[in-house]
C-alpha cells in the first residue's frame, strides 16, 4: 500500500496537490500548522495510484510517496 508523507509545518497551502491528485485524495486540513497555514493531508491513502504528482508538484517540496 502507498505510503504519503506530508510534512505540514512547511506546507504552505497552496492546494497544487489537491488540483493534480487525479483520484482527489487530498484536502486542505482544519487546523493550521506553525506558519499559520491549513496543511494538505491525506483523506484515503489506500487510493493511491502512486502517480507521484502531488510530489512532483508540490512547491515546498512537503510531500513524499512511498510504495
Amino acid at each position: 500500500m502507498p505510503k504519503i508523507y506530508i510534512n505540514r509545518n512547511i506546507c504552505k497551502e497552496c492546494r497544487i496537490c489537491i488540483e493534480f491528485c487525479p483520484v482527489k485524495i487530498l484536502r486542505i486540513s482544519d487546523e493550521t500548522n506553525k506558519l499559520g497555514y491549513h496543511p494538505a493531508v491525506v483523506t484515503d491513502e489506500s487510493r493511491c495510484i502512486l502517480c507521484y504528482l502531488c510530489e512532483r508538484y508540490c512547491p515546498e517540496f512537503a510531500i513524499v510517496v512511498k510504495k
